[in-house]
C-alpha cells in the first residue's frame, strides 16, 4: 500500500489547490509505532504529512456526520459502507463530500504484533511483501502480515469501496471466508451456557465507553447511557448494568454494522464486541438478505418495511 501514499499526497494537494474541498481527512503517522492516526489537512503545503499503510484501522467515517464544510476522505472498504449509510441517514451531504477510495489490503492488530514479539518494547515497525519488520531495543523480528491481522479484517469479504470519487488502485479479488463460524458456536449453546458466556465476555468491561465512542453508527447526541430522565440503564459496572449497555449498543447497530472492527480495536480491555454485533449481521444476512452500507440508496431492514419480510422471527 506504500503506492497509495504518494496518490492521496497528490490528490489531496489537486483538491485543495483547486478549491474543490476545504479540507482533506485521511492518515498521519501516529506518536507510537503501529499507530496511525486520523488527520485533517485544509492547507495544500502540508499533505506531505498523509500516509497510506497497515495500520490505518481507524474508520475516518466516524468523522463525517454533520459536517458544513466540504470534505474529502480517504475510505477502505468498511469505510465506504459506513459512508453509504451516513447518506442513508442523512448524516453527510453526498454532494459536499469527496470520497477517495481505498482498495484495502487488510489491517493490523498492534495486540497481535507485541505478543508476537514476546512483549517486548516496539521502536520501529516496516512492511514489505507481506511481512512487517519489528524492532526494539537489541532485536529485529520479522513477522507475516496474515498472522496478525484484525480479526475482522480476516474474514473481510468487501474489501473494495462501495463508492469512490477517485480510486487509489485496481479493485482487489474478494476472498472467501467463513465469516460466523464462531458465532454459530454460541447459538449451539444452552441459554444458560449463552449467559455464562456473555457474563464472562464482558467481566472485564471498565464502562469507558471507547467501544461506542469509535463506532461511526453512535452519532445520537445523547447517548441512552448517558440520559437521566428517564435513565434506561445505570452507570456502575454491576454486570447487569454492563451487559445491559452492550446488547442495547448492539441492537442499535443492528442491519447498519459493516463489522470495521472500530469497537474492539478501541477497547483498552481487549473485548470481543464484534461476537454480538457480528450475531445480527448474520441474522440480517439470513432474514433479509441484508448486508449494511452496500447501497447508499437502499435503507437497512429494520427501517423500512415490505409485505414479503419474514415475521416467523419475532413470536
Amino acid at each position: 500500500m506504500s503506492d497509495y501514499t504518494q496518490k492521496i499526497r497528490e490528490t489531496a494537494k489537486k483538491l485543495l489547490s483547486e478549491g474543490k474541498v476545504d479540507a482533506v481527512i485521511g492518515y498521519r503517522e501516529g506518536t507510537l509505532p503501529l499507530m496511525a492516526e486520523p488527520c485533517l489537512v485544509k492547507d495544500p503545503e502540508k499533505v506531505d504529512q498523509l500516509v497510506f499503510n497497515s495500520f490505518c484501522g481507524v474508520n475516518l467515517a466516524n468523522y463525517l456526520p454533520k459536517r458544513k464544510d466540504r470534505v474529502a476522505v480517504v475510505a477502505k472498504g468498511c469505510d465506504s459502507r459506513n459512508i453509504a449509510l451516513h447518506i442513508v441517514e442523512n448524516q453527510v451531504d453526498r454532494e459536499r463530500l469527496f470520497v477517495i477510495g481505498a482498495p484495502c489490503t487488510r489491517m493490523v492488530d498492534r495486540r497481535k504484533v507485541a505478543a508476537a514479539v514476546g512483549g517486548r518494547e516496539i521502536s520501529g515497525v516496516s512492511e514489505q511483501d507481506g511481512k512487517l519488520t519489528v524492532s526494539g531495543p537489541g532485536y529485529e523480528q520479522t513477522v507475516d502480515k496474515k498472522d496478525v491481522l484484525q480479526d475482522n479484517c480476516s474474514i473481510c469479504i468487501h474489501r473494495n469501496p462501495v463508492l469512490a470519487d477517485e480510486m487509489l488502485g485496481e479493485k482487489l479479488p474478494e476472498q472467501e471466508a467463513d465469516r460466523y463460524a464462531d458465532v454459530r458456536e454460541v447459538e449451539a449453546m444452552s441459554p444458560e451456557e449463552r449467559f455464562a458466556h456473555f457474563k464472562d465476555l464482558f467481566s472485564e468491561c471498565i464502562r469507558c465507553y471507547a467501544c461506542r465512542n469509535a463506532c461511526p453508527l453512535c452519532y445520537c447526541p445523547t447517548c441512552f447511557v448517558d440520559e437521566s430522565k428517564p435513565q434506561w440503564v445505570g452507570k456502575s459496572i454491576d454486570p447487569t448494568d454492563t451487559m445491559t449497555f452492550h446488547f442495547l449498543r448492539a441492537f442499535h447497530c443492528a442491519g447498519r454494522c459493516t463489522d470495521c472492527g472500530a469497537c474492539e480495536r478501541a477497547c483498552p480491555v481487549g473485548i470481543k464486541v464484534r461476537q454480538l454485533t457480528r450475531k445480527l449481521e448474520k441474522d440480517c444476512l439470513g432474514l433479509f438478505d441484508w448486508e449494511a452500507g452496500m447501497n447508499p440508496d437502499v435503507r437497512p431492514p429494520l427501517d423500512t418495511w415490505r409485505p414479503e419480510d419474514p415475521e416467523e422471527f419475532i413470536k
